[in-house]
């Protein structure tokens, strides 16, 4: 029989090759890292740079750049154990390495993710993918990095660089680790049944709360800049997010850790859903502006692609309709009307709304995936038996319940812990940038402008160049470093 099956199939055909490894599925989970790895890197680094106003478009673009490096090396060091490893605490895992080949190339097990009965027997056993170790610590770190990016986006244009470059470890270790290990590693959210199948918590309602908290403690961009902060490149800004998007088929397609059929159930839900949000959003700006943004269809993307993405691969094709247009309503509606109304949040500078599109629309995703989670569906991924949303009847109350609890715990843990971090770095290192960067911009912070408008490597004199141009950037004069309002 084994000389019927190819030989590239038959297993240990070399040393590389063990007889666990399922080649089909460590490919797909190392294109899925890799899609979710290029939302980062160029996606939100493009979007980032192009999205703001001329003056910060290096800056912002760096702060993706740094994080997305920090971030890796913070990983392989300590993180990921932290997230996927032992358990220490009920929401937090042992600190350790992830560097040596013994661990690496080892089949990959996350050995908290085992399900018990009451009786202590076991009901689902610890998930062990078909691949190594190495490409399930890939596949997490891209995930943990993106994180603090989106968090990023609510920083834009007055974050101390040096304080970002304290910020980032920080969170990602006090912060990050603690909500993927209670909802994914095997903590006490994901034994309790709470569902977020690809990080509608523990990324976006994490990433929107940190981030709306941190930009109370580092404070608001320049008056200028909150009064007209037109994008420096729409077209640039619809690249990235294309990237965004279509990385985001590795986003929800790699968490099954393999390519089965929830894989391709949560990749067909994705798009369905962000479609109809970016439908709606742009008819919602029609309807009471006159006119379709194309910038609000971006938002109306991403919040689409957030809302699905608890609940990808659990939900059928209508429900990702339904939710698609909640996608698109709702953190419209909070961005659009609420916060003009509010004072608490027109106080806080969340540059580019990253409170709505994340954190709303992830908590909207969590709650629709406690009603629409379908439980044939629930049965190939979850590890909870018989789970299901609120709309097939009993447990399924009782998981609307869950999956509230399970975001005000992310919610919370977040507020405080990004409290403290700002705190704590706001001792040794100013948060907000100094007036003269904020007003300079780029030229001040990095020494580099984004766009030599000039002349090859030439900055802006006044007496060579003229006094006018399109944005309303400042710069300073080569004579007597004087700033030009223009």
């Amino acid at each position: 029989m084994a000389d019927a099956v190819p030989v590239a199939y038959q297993g240990n055909t070399s040393a590389a090759i063990a007889d666990w490894l399922n080649k089909g599925d460590n490919a797909w989970q190392l294109i899925c890292a890799t899609l979710v790895g290029i939302q980062s890197i160029p996606g939100l680094v493009i979007l980032y740079g192009s999205i703001v106003k001329k003056k910060w478009a290096v800056n912002s673009a760096f702060m993706a750049l740094y994080a997305f490096a920090a971030v890796w090396i913070c990983w392989v060091t300590w993180a990921y154990n932290m997230s996927f490893g032992d358990k220490l605490l009920p929401f937090w895992g042992k600190a350790k390495p992830a560097l040596g080949q013994k661990f690496l190339i080892k089949r990959a097990v996350l050995p908290e993710t085992g399900h018990y009965y009451n009786n202590g027997t076991i009901e689902t056993a610890m998930a062990e993918p078909f691949y190594p170790m190495a490409s399930i610590v890939y596949f997490h770190c891209v995930f943990a990095a993106i994180s603090v990016i989106l968090l990023g986006g609510s920083l834009l244009a007055r974050m101390n660089i040096l304080a970002w470059m304290a910020f980032v470890p920080l969170w990602l270790t006090f912060s990050y680790t603690v909500g993927a290990f209670s909802l994914w590693g095997g903590g006490f959210l994901f034994q309790w049944g709470v569902m977020d199948y690809a990080g509608g918590y523990v990324i976006h309602v994490s990433a929107g709360f940190a981030g709306l908290t941190a930009a109370y403690w580092v404070g608001p961009r320049s008056v200028k800049d909150r009064e007209r902060f037109p994008p420096n490149n729409v077209l640039l800004t619809l690249t990235g997010a294309g990237l965004l998007w279509m990385g985001w088929t590795g986003f929800n397609g790699g968490d099954p850790y393999s390519a089965n059929v929830v894989a391709s159930m949560a990749v067909l839900n994705t798009h369905i859903c962000t479609a109809m949000s970016i439908l709606v959003w742009t008819c919602l700006d029609v309807i009471f502006f006159g006119k379709p943004s194309v910038i609000g269809a971006v938002q109306g993307m991403i919040t689409g692609l957030v809302c699905i993405t608890p609940a990808a691969g659990l939900v059928q094709g209508w429900a990702a309709i339904a939710m698609g247009v909640l996608a698109g309503s709702i953190p419209w509606f909070t961005m659009m009307i609420v916060h003009k109304r509010s004072k608490l949040l027109q106080n806080i500078d969340d540059t580019l709304g990253v409170f709505h599109t994340h954190a709303v629309a992830g908590f909207v995703g969590g709650l629709s995936t406690g009603l629409f989670a379908e439980p044939t569906l629930c049965s190939l991924f979850l590890p909870v038996t018989n789970s299901r949303g609120g709309f097939y009847g009993n447990p399924g109350g009782v998981q609307f319940l869950k999956q509230i609890v399970g975001a005000l715990f992310i919610a919370g843990w977040n507020v405080l812990v990004t409290t403290i971090i700002c705190l704590s770095i706001k001792v040794v290192i100013p948060l907000r940038m100094p007036e003269e960067q904020l007003i300079i911009g780029d030229d001040a912070v990095h020494g580099e402008e984004a766009y030599a408008l000039w002349g090859d490597g030439e900055k802006y004199d006044s007496s060579k160049h003229g006094g006018w141009y399109s944005d309303d950037t400042q710069h300073r004069q080569a004579s007597s470093g004087v700033t030009l309002n223009v």
